[in-house]
Formats: structure tokens, C-alpha cells, sequence
């Protein structure tokens, strides 16, 4: 009898460590370390906390996510190698990220060519524009930000701006946007500068930009050199607005830039002041109960970065569980998604699914951010 059960529980042992259970498998691509490394760890973060947690809940439809993450180190041609490998070597079904804009576009012929769609977190409107049938992004654009700078200095009076831009992806970007809606606007831009991601110094660009006494100075990067920026800025005595890019909105930004970010004005997602918007906001609810679950598990600020990979994943999901056999279909069809970063409507023409609502405008005040109304 005793020999009996033991055969009987060795097949039944067998059996179960036989069973194949369902999953999906989705790759992500972020700049973990490296200069974009404040952006690219909080996605990294969000994304496997919330794919631990729809797995605990059964995954999608029952399928558990298998995820698969590689550190682009903010590198395009790291981006283009770790993206071949997870199609290739991995067989993923989709991937999220990258963190940066250069290195989206440094993929966007090969999600073309190996036809695997991509949930970009990046920004640059040329992700999307021209348009390419495998690529999206949760980012709201360049033109959005822009749009918005734009509007508060028109409530404010003020016309006459210089523009100091990142040589990089995102940073062209920003400066073809504001160039491009500048007239829309009545806005003059009376200096047009650039710097580099490892300049260590903007004082001469910023003392061209102090000679033509501009009513703003909108400064468009990522990683530390804006925060040099704000200290050149300061250092110099220089008047008028100091407005940032979106690229700036994390504590990070603060942190390197200390006493010389205070007033620094930027359009930003309503993550960053989730607690201060109205009750009956209807973001708020999502936004609040992420940011005490990602600052609660990492005791760390959360950053609105990790909030697009929070809505690549969940537009992921929505687009699996409802056209698992046609990801762009599924994608396409997603109207009215309430995300962290506001609300998404995408179409066969319209792979950024958000507008210039997705943002709010914020101030810097003794180290935290602002709502600006």
C-alpha cells in the first residue's frame, strides 16, 4: 500500500512539473545607469512592481507576463543591440521603452523591419511623425510642452523668449517645436543656443542670451546639464523666467541643481502634485495610489518617468486581453484610457494618444513642486 501512494505521488509530481502554463512575454528597454539614469531606473521600478502585480492577479486572460529588461545605459547603439536581442534571442511580443528619444529613433526602422511593436517613454514628436505602424509612445511630445510654456507666457504678457537646447535627440526636437509654434504664438525668439549633455559650463551661452534681455529663457534637456544651467543662470544674475523642459521633472533635478532650482518654472504631469489636485479631479485616485505604492516599495520620490512605463504596460494589457492576435489593432482601438499622465486616445493615424492637457504647470518652491493655477 505504502509503495502504492509513493507511486502514485511521484506520477502525481510528474504531472504538475509537466504542466506548461501560459505566458507572454514583453521586453523593456531603459537607460537604468548612465547620464538618463534618474529617468530610466524609476520605469525599470514601476514596470516590474506592476507586472509582479497583475501576475498575482492572475496576469492577462489567465496568461502570466514573462518580462525581460536590459539597460540601454542612454546609449542609441546600445538601444539598437539589446532591441535585436530581445526580438531574436528572446522572441518578446512587444517592448517598452526606451527611456530616451535618440535611442527610440535609433530603433524605429527595426521595429519596422521585425515588426514588433514599441511603447516608446520618450518624447520627440519625430517617434511618431512620420508615422510607422509598429511604433507608439506614452510620452505626451515636445509640441504638447511647448504648447503649454507658451500659453502661460501669453496669460502672463511676456513674448520675447531664448531658447537653449540639448544637442540630442530630445533637445532637437524641443527647439523645432518651439521654433515651429513661436509663431502661433507672437512669440520672438531673440537667442538660439545649444549645449551639449557633458558641457560642465553654460556661462557663454547664457551671457549671449543675457545680451538680448529675453522675458524667458527655456532651457530643453535631460540629466545634469540642465541643473548646470540653473546654477550658470543664477551665477549671473540673469532676469526674467527660467523655464525647463518636461525632461527635468523628477527630484533628481532638484537635487543637482539645490538652491538654484528654486523658481525654475516646467510643465509637468499631475503625478508630481498628485496630493494638491482637487478631490474630484479624475486622475487623482490612480495618481495617488501609485505614488504611495512606488514610494512605499523603493523609499524613493516617485518621478513621473516611471509613470510611462506605468501606461505602457497598462495600454499593453488592455490592448493583449482585448486583440491578443494583433497588437496594433488592439493598441489602435484604445479610447479614453485614464493613465498617470492623462488621458489616452489612439488611432490608425494617431500613435500619441495624448494632447497638451496632459500637462499642468508647476514652480519650484523650497525643494518640492507647485501647482500653478
Amino acid at each position: 500500500m505504502k509503495i502504492m501512494i509513493k507511486n502514485f505521488l511521484i506520477i502525481l509530481v510528474l504531472l504538475v512539473s509537466s504542466v506548461s502554463y501560459a505566458e507572454v512575454k514583453i521586453g523593456a528597454l531603459f537607460a537604468v545607469t548612465g547620464p538618463a539614469s534618474f529617468l530610466g531606473l524609476p520605469e525599470k521600478q514601476t514596470l516590474e512592481m506592476l507586472v509582479d502585480e497583475v501576475n498575482a492577479n492572475g496576469g492577462i486572460n489567465g496568461e502570466k507576463i514573462e518580462l525581460v529588461v536590459y539597460d540601454t545605459k542612454g546609449s542609441d547603439q546600445e538601444a539598437r543591440k539589446k532591441f535585436l536581442r530581445l526580438v531574436k534571442k528572446d522572441r518578446v511580443i512587444a517592448v517598452i521603452g526606451p527611456t530616451r528619444s535618440g535611442s527610440t529613433l535609433a530603433i524605429k526602422d527595426l521595429a519596422d523591419s521585425e515588426k514588433v511593436p514599441v511603447l516608446s517613454c520618450a518624447a520627440s514628436a519625430r517617434i511618431v511623425d512620420p508615422l510607422s505602424k509598429y511604433m507608439f509612445k506614452v510620452a505626451p511630445s515636445d509640441s504638447h510642452a511647448v504648447e503649454k510654456i507658451f500659453e502661460f507666457l501669453s496669460e502672463k504678457g511676456k513674448n520675447k523668449i531664448a531658447v537653449l537646447t540639448a544637442q540630442n535627440g530630445f533637445g532637437d526636437s524641443g527647439r523645432a517645436a518651439l521654433e515651429q509654434l513661436a509663431p502661433q504664438y507672437k512669440v520672438e525668439i531673440v537667442a538660439n543656443e545649444k549645449f551639449r549633455d557633458t558641457d560642465k559650463d553654460m556661462t557663454s551661452q547664457l551671457s549671449k542670451i543675457a545680451s538680448q534681455n529675453p522675458d524667458a529663457v527655456i532651457v530643453w534637456g535631460v540629466g545634469p546639464a540642465p541643473a548646470i544651467v540653473a546654477k550658470n543662470f543664477r551665477q549671473l544674475n540673469m532676469k526674467g523666467y527660467l523655464i525647463m523642459s518636461h525632461g527635468v521633472a523628477s527630484k533628481k533635478f532638484i537635487e543637482l541643481a539645490r538652491d538654484a532650482a528654486e523658481g525654475v518654472i516646467l510643465p509637468a504631469g499631475r503625478l508630481l502634485v498628485a496630493d494638491k489636485l482637487s478631490d474630484n479631479d479624475k486622475f487623482k485616485k490612480l495618481l495617488v495610489e501609485y505614488k504611495n505604492k512606488y514610494e512605499s516599495k523603493f523609499n524613493s520620490p516617485v518621478s513621473t518617468f516611471g509613470g510611462h512605463a506605468y501606461d505602457a504596460l497598462m495600454i499593453f494589457k488592455t490592448a493583449y486581453a482585448g486583440s491578443k492576435n494583433n497588437l496594433i489593432s488592439g493598441i489602435e482601438g484604445i479610447k479614453g484610457y485614464l493613465g498617470t499622465y492623462g488621458e489616452f486616445n489612439f488611432d490608425s493615424v494617431n500613435h500619441d494618444g495624448l494632447s497638451k492637457d496632459a500637462f499642468v504647470m508647476v514652480e519650484i518652491k523650497n525643494g518640492d513642486w507647485e501647482l500653478i493655477k
